[in-house]
């Protein structure tokens, strides 16, 4: 793959010249606006709106969490710390240079303190460069980047499985919200170009392979300075998609994407019905392993498994062409509450034969450290991949804006899994002092039997205040 930059470039290169000839819509560029209305969240309405391009805050979080009793297979390093602060300064802005030239910078700096953290130790600071990246406009329609960009794919709000950017990517976790962690990530060092046309928009994007595959970080072990692109720029990839309008109430974006030589193809569909319901979709499919194949072989790769150690499950054998998909609906009520309900379907997830196998090995080798080291990591491994650990999963959201009072903001979400009934569900509240001082909170927690998907986690309920100061 790494051959392929040059032709890459060139074929880049080409598409803006090409595009650039054509006749393009001023102030229609289908990609850099959010391609469907269920993904947004409601906003309160605080007088005069604030810049978009720069938004600068300080925040100050302490959450809580418990820890679960009487686990079928402990994790081999316990529940975690039981407490966390962070005080940290986000900053995302928009910088003009020239008329046709902006610089984009997404960063997070901040303090963390927990309770199996020593103090002062470098574990303490992290910094957190999301975002950094030039955007030039040589000519109304066509956009040219370059640097390290949060590329995002996707229409639905639990799931995304045209989202391909966004394995290893998230480094802070506040909230279990997809909808918040597809924001706060890390982006990959990549050239995009995008060309917005009268009725089609075209993105193609390059990331170089910059490092070797690496293994996965515990939480106690993230770099202080470090970009991590090791964790971004591990594979070369290429993305190719276009956005089609057909109509005023149907864009459908197709996608073309090649990580080191597997691709994947994907499709995102969105359909207005009458003034108040949005019907959304999104697949994709290609050649891969089941997740318990896949976490194995990466973990042999990385030397988190040893290559002498026999698998712990069995798989449902070799590659083969698999289907991701998410189906769901938002629905706006009068009254300003946004209802999304979703559909979650990951063919390379566990069915429940291996989530029957996955207990009664653990069960049957309490006391061997690896066999659960490797038990545990493949869950890792598809926590870390953004995607969900079964087959079938349901996700239901809701939003109220100016809730029981003004400028109180309630969100929520209950994701399920299908086959044996368990979950997880997350409240959140955010009151808007001001238009520069917001006062929030939020629970989650997960509920199940033990021999559950989510029942087996070890922390069944964490709690989380914030207060944040906006510049």
């Amino acid at each position: 793959m790494r051959g392929l930059a040059p032709g890459l470039a060139a074929a880049i290169l080409a598409v803006t010249v090409s595009a650039a000839r054509a006749q393009s819509a001023p102030d229609h560029d289908l990609d850099r606006i959010p391609t469907a209305p269920a993904a947004g969240a409601p906003v309160p309405d605080l007088g005069p709106a604030p810049d978009p391009a720069r938004t600068i805050y300080l925040e100050d979080a302490v959450s809580a969490s418990g820890a679960r009793g009487g686990l079928l297979v402990p994790p081999p390093r316990g529940p975690g710390s039981s407490w966390q602060e962070l005080l940290f300064l986000d900053a995302r802005t928009t910088m003009p240079l020239t008329s046709r030239l902006s610089f984009i910078l997404s960063a997070l700096a901040n303090l963390r303190l927990q309770e199996d953290i020593d103090f002062p130790d470098r574990e303490n600071v992290r910094l957190d460069l999301r975002e950094a990246y030039l955007s030039w406009q040589p000519r109304d329609g066509i956009f040219i980047d370059a640097g390290r960009i949060n590329l995002k794919s996707g229409v639905a709000l639990g799931y995304n499985p045209t989202d391909f950017f966004k394995t290893r990517a998230v480094v802070q976790v506040l909230s279990s919200d997809p909808s918040v962690l597809r924001e706060d990530r890390l982006g990959a060092v990549m050239i995009r170009t995008q060309a917005v046309l009268e009725n089609v928009a075209v993105t193609l994007a390059y990331a170089p392979r910059l490092y070797d595959p690496s293994p996965i970080y515990p939480d106690l072990r993230l770099p202080s300075l470090n970009p991590m692109l090791d964790r971004t720029n591990a594979a070369d990839r290429i993305l190719v998609k276009a956005s089609l309008k057909l109509g005023d109430d149907l864009s459908p974006e197709v996608l073309a994407y090649s990580e080191d030589g597997r691709v994947r193809l994907g499709l995102n569909l969105t359909r207005s019905v009458g003034r108040s319901t949005v019907i959304y979709g999104e697949w994709a499919g290609g050649r891969e392993g089941d997740l318990i194949s896949e976490a194995l072989a990466y973990g042999r790769l990385t030397g988190a498994i040893p290559l002498a150690a026999a698998p712990v499950l069995p798989s449902d054998g070799g590659s083969r062409f698999r289907s991701d998909l998410s189906l769901g609906a938002s629905y706006t009520t009068a009254s300003k509450i946004v209802l999304n309900l979703e559909y979650h379907y990951h063919e390379a997830g566990f069915s429940p034969d291996d989530w029957g196998r996955w207990f009664a090995r653990g069960e049957a080798e309490r006391a061997n450290p690896g066999v659960a080291a490797q038990l545990w990591y493949i869950r890792s491994f598809g926590g870390h991949r953004q995607e969900p650990l079964s087959r079938h999963t349901a996700f239901l959201r809701v939003d109220r804006q100016d809730a029981l009072v003004r400028n109180l903001e309630l969100s929520g979400f209950v994701s399920a899994d299908l086959q044996d009934g368990s979950g997880a569900a997350q409240a959140a509240a955010d009151y808007f002092l001001s238009d520069r001082v917001t006062i929030g909170g939020l629970i989650f927690g997960t509920f199940g039997a033990r021999h559950s998907d989510f029942g087996s986690t070890p922390t069944p309920i964490s709690a989380l205040i914030k207060l944040a100061r906006f510049f």
